[in-house]
């Protein structure tokens, strides 16, 4: 079976001078290499192992034990090219955990000296103290790397006015296929270089030259050209030798360090965004938007508005931005030193719309903020289009062909002609300015049809670029879906002095083979993420409803590896990652390796084995990826699912027993709080907990509490008057017995604005409601949907009469919204979950729409800083909070940047997880809490939360509603 790697022999000997030579770590087990078998492309193929290295050395020892055992060796940054580069069946050398600092800064001279596994946005945070920045802006500019931007030579949006990564790279640092190190810049490769590199970059230098009639005719003279070699570099009379490496997707060396020009910041930014009412207006007009001299022009066309609207992290930006129904847009930036003058190139960009006529249809973006979210939405857009459920899925293979602007919308009019030719249609978006377009075809990669389909538009396609005078390959390199073009672009003569450069650098062929020369073939299906066996077999019975999906394996195959979860700042994904920085604890690495276990890529059994338990563990069902992946790769539901099956087949541990049947056992757990309490109390009690349960004796435990005695009579139904007064509130275990208080001070605080409150209990008259989260964090399915039924049978009656759900802990008010739609029908669920709110949802929308007035006093500038809590941020309700906090007279709000706390309901309290638990913590929470004033008040809502920040802080934090009944007047 395709990819069946599990079982294949290691190699042995290679792995075992890699780990006595490395500092760095070495990994050939088979999930490993199943996680570095991809990139954000179609293709698959498995590497023999990969190692981290930790310095130059450990590079130069990788280089030489691999030739040693003739392996191949490929460079990796992200992982997020789009056409194979950073894929291959040698040794990954994963550059992004340790090789990526900053070595030198000098603001004077506006220069940077970075390791290639240094992340862009890194490097623009540290430049932009002394107002400078690298202008090359991929739109994966949070996770991206240099080696990788160096390696595709990548633009971004900006590349109108700033040029290419080759525009800006000074010099570079790399070792020869056999760890030679030499040195390339802008001068001659002088005395002190070694004699070989000298006497190579003279060879090409030559090479250049020879051919130099053929580059000037046959080079595309568009700004968007990065297939094969960058020969048309040594033409110059003093050229910059470093930039023949730029582009060369680590075929020709290795790189270590790489010298780059950095950019004045400019001070100001606005942006016009032109609507158009179809696609070919806004190609024909984009060439006299570029004539205003703009920084960028990006189009976001009619998929990205329509799919982006269905996303809730793009929803009101879109909303914002928009006016009408457009059928695109183009989204045109100005920048520079003058705010007034910015000003006046927007109202003349409204002019010139005007004059080819689009009168009043310039939406002015001037905030800083409001252009953030916007840029965020551009970058967002391959991601926004990949979230097309279904096996179609728009693939990248002609995606970034460049054509001169005057050819623009002939060259759209004529590939759209080539989709509807073969049955489908594309999407379209980006750099409109510089007429490199992404263009996408919906095709089922898992059918021989799809890839019939796709050789056949590549070549139609190629045909077209040739007839503009255009460029193959734009902007994300040749790898394996172009390399196969890069003859019929440049000609035998021209890829015959390609192949002289790769054999000149490196004539064994070890460094990242077959790319840019001597490709494979593109459409071979072998070489694919769904090859012609590929085929999803586990589990037979998901425990969870994917319905909405297609089934489970559709949505783990909706991650398509652009990375977004591997950025370090801004919203929650993925806060494992963040504190491991290990490609197993990224959403994208635990999607990798579920679709390998389910589709038998792993060997059997695969699916529940310890090995991938492992690759789950440190998963804190933050849902994080729900909101922040544009796709919606929804981990935390995934986990349950994988728990589901791996208890089934190994049994349930003491310690997740005693989590899941909580809600069970509480009511007589609270009678006996004194002696439940006594572990945190009695000596050595709380090392024996670790040793027999596995709950870390560095942590307290909650504190069983006598529980929330609700006041009032049990409700009936026909109390509700269903005048949007009545609510019930969902009293859950963890207020409940261990934090009644916040439930007493809902109590006031809903009686205050008037609420009529009801007191609804089980059909059987048992214990308390309960939303079955503790069983859904065991993978307890069962037990969960049996907690959901009985919830939802003793709710539905007062819902039904129009009543409100009002819940305090964000996740177990969120399951009602969320997992119960997996547990139970969605007839029945949607309801309830329509009715089910937070108390802060509740009282901002009730008071923005004079619903409610609450009796607040004046706080006198009182500060409170807000954590979110994850699954607030996954369900979008971080405005309500700040809005209900906002709500009392007098308190300045200030919203807390962070992660995931850390803690996550049982996750903090785990001996083996406690230190990745405060590691997460320590990113930005904890330390932003110790920074607090002592007289301020610090707000998070989770239960996890509060402990989280006690813990790590040694502050209290209060939940939303103690705040407001703190503040009612009397």
């Amino acid at each position: 079976m395709h990819g069946m790697f599990g079982s294949t022999a290691r190699n042995t000997g290679l792995e075992r001078a890699l780990k006595n030579a490395l500092a760095g770590e070495v990994r050939f087990d088979a999930f490993t290499r199943g996680r570095y078998a991809t990139d954000a492309s179609i293709y698959q193929i498995m590497p023999e192992g990969v190692a981290f290295p930790k310095s130059e050395a450990d590079v130069q020892a990788a280089l030489q034990i691999a030739a040693q055992h003739s392996v191949p060796v490929i460079a990796r940054g992200a992982g997020t090219s789009q056409n194979g580069q950073p894929i291959g069946s040698g040794l990954i050398l994963d550059f992004s955990r340790h090789l990526n600092g900053l070595i030198a800064f000098d603001r004077e001279a506006r220069t940077a000296v970075v390791q290639p596994g240094m992340v862009l946005e890194h490097l623009n945070a540290r430049a932009k103290k002394d107002g400078l920045f690298f202008p090359v802006e991929p739109s994966t500019a949070s996770r991206c790397t240099f080696g990788g931007m160096t390696g595709n030579n990548s633009s971004g949006a900006r590349s109108l006015r700033y040029g290419k990564t080759v525009d800006n790279v000074l010099a570079m640092r790399a070792l020869f296929h056999d760890g030679e190190a030499f040195r390339l810049d802008g001068g001659p490769v002088g005395d002190n270089a070694v004699t070989r590199a000298r006497n190579l970059m003279a060879a090409m230098t030559a090479l250049a030259h020879e051919h130099r009639e053929d580059i000037e005719a046959i080079f595309p003279k568009v700004q968007r050209r990065v297939g094969g070699y960058n020969l048309d570099e040594l033409l110059p009379a003093r050229p910059n030798l470093s930039r023949l490496l730029v582009g060369s997707e680590g075929t020709l060396a290795v790189t270590t360090e790489i010298t780059v020009q950095l950019s004045p910041l400019p001070k100001h930014r606005v942006m016009g965004v032109c609507h158009f009412p179809d696609f070919r207006s806004a190609m024909e007009t984009t060439r006299r938007l570029v004539a205003l001299g703009p920084v960028a022009v990006e189009l976001v066309d009619n998929n990205v508005l329509t799919l982006g609207a269905d996303i809730p992290l793009f929803r009101r930006t879109l909303g914002d931005i928009t006016r009408g129904k457009p059928n695109c847009l183009l989204l045109v930036e100005f920048a520079g030193d003058d705010a007034a003058h910015l000003r006046l190139e927007l109202k003349r960009l409204d002019h010139c719309m005007a004059d080819h006529g689009f009168p009043d249809a310039v939406v002015e973006v001037v905030e800083p903020s409001r252009q953030a979210n916007v840029w965020g939405v551009r970058e967002a857009c391959l991601n926004i289009m990949m979230s097309m459920k279904g096996d179609g899925k728009p693939i990248s293979f002609i995606e970034d062909c460049a054509v001169p602007l005057e050819h623009l919308a002939d060259y759209t009019d004529a590939v759209t002609a080539v989709f509807e030719k073969h049955g489908t249609r594309g999407t379209w978006y980006a750099h409109a300015s510089v007429g490199c377009l992404h263009v996408r075809p919906i095709l089922n990669m898992k059918t021989e049809d799809g890839a019939r389909k796709m050789r056949a538009i590549a070549e139609e396609a190629c045909e077209l670029v040739r007839r503009y005078k255009g460029s193959f390959s734009g902007e994300h390199g040749d790898g394996i879906s172009r390399s196969e073009f890069v003859e019929p672009m440049f000609g035998e003569k021209l890829t015959r002095a390609f192949e002289q450069v790769k054999d000149a650098f490196d004539p064994g062929n070890r460094l990242n083979p077959n790319k840019i020369v001597r490709g494979p073939k593109f459409d071979d299906r072998s070489l694919m993420r769904f090859a012609p066996d590929y085929a999803v077999t586990v589990p037979a019975s998901p425990a969870l409803d994917w319905s909405e999906w297609g089934g489970f394996g559709q949505a783990v195959e909706m991650c398509n590896n652009n990375g977004t979860c591997r950025k370090m700042t801004a919203g929650t994904m993925c806060p494992s990652y963040r504190a491991t920085k290990d490609e197993q604890h990224v959403t994208r690495g635990r999607a990798n390796t579920l679709r390998l276990a389910i589709s038998g890529q792993l060997g059997p059994d695969a699916f529940t084995s310890e090995e991938m338990k492992q690759t789950l563990d440190l998963c804190v069902s933050c849902k994080g990826c729900k909101r922040d992946c544009p796709t919606g790769v929804d981990m935390a539901r995934m986990k349950i699912e994988f728990l589901s099956a791996y208890h089934a087949r190994h049994g349930v541990p003491l310690k997740e027993r005693l989590i899941a049947h909580l809600p069970r056992y509480a009511p007589w757990a609270a009678r006996l709080a004194p002696l439940m309490n006594l572990r945190d109390r009695m000596p050595g009690a709380a090392k024996l907990s670790e040793r027999l349960l596995g709950f870390s004796a560095r942590r307290t435990l909650p504190k069983w509490r006598k529980p929330w005695a609700q006041k009032g009579r049990t409700a009936r139904p026909e109390d509700v008057m269903g005048d949007g007064r009545d609510v019930v509130l969902f009293g859950d275990t963890f207020n409940r017995y261990y934090e009644r208080e916040n439930l007493e001070a809902a109590e006031r605080v809903l009686g205050a604005g008037g609420y009529r409150i009801h007191r609804v209990e089980a059909k059987d008259g048992g214990r308390a409601l309960c939303c079955g989260r503790t069983y859904l964090s065991a993978g307890l399915v069962d037990e969960a949907r049996a907690e959901a039924r009985r919830t939802l049978d003793a709710l539905a009656p007062y819902v039904a009469k129009g009543a409100r759900v009002v819940g305090l802990e964000p996740s177990c008010l969120f399951t009602f919204r969320d997992e119960f739609f997996a547990l139970l029908p969605k007839a029945e669920v949607q309801p309830v979950a329509d009715a089910a709110v937070l108390i802060e949802e509740l009282l901002s929308a009730d008071i923005a729409k004079g619903r409610t007035v609450l009796p607040l006093r004046d706080q006198g500038g009182r500060v409170a800083h807000l954590h979110g809590h994850c699954h607030q941020k996954a369900f979008d309700a971080m405005t309500a909070v700040q809005a209900a906090l906002k709500a009392i007279p007098g308190l300045e709000v200030r919203p807390i940047e962070s992660s995931c706390c850390g803690m996550s309901g049982a996750f903090g309290y785990g001996a083996k997880t406690v230190d990745v638990s405060l590691a997460m913590g320590e990113l930005s929470l904890l330390p932003a809490v110790r920074a607090a004033a002592g007289g301020d008040l610090v707000v998070a809502d989770g239960t996890s939360c509060r402990h989280q920040i006690h813990d790590g802080a040694g502050r209290e934090a209060i939940h939303v509603a103690r705040v407001l009944d703190m503040a009612l007047a009397g």
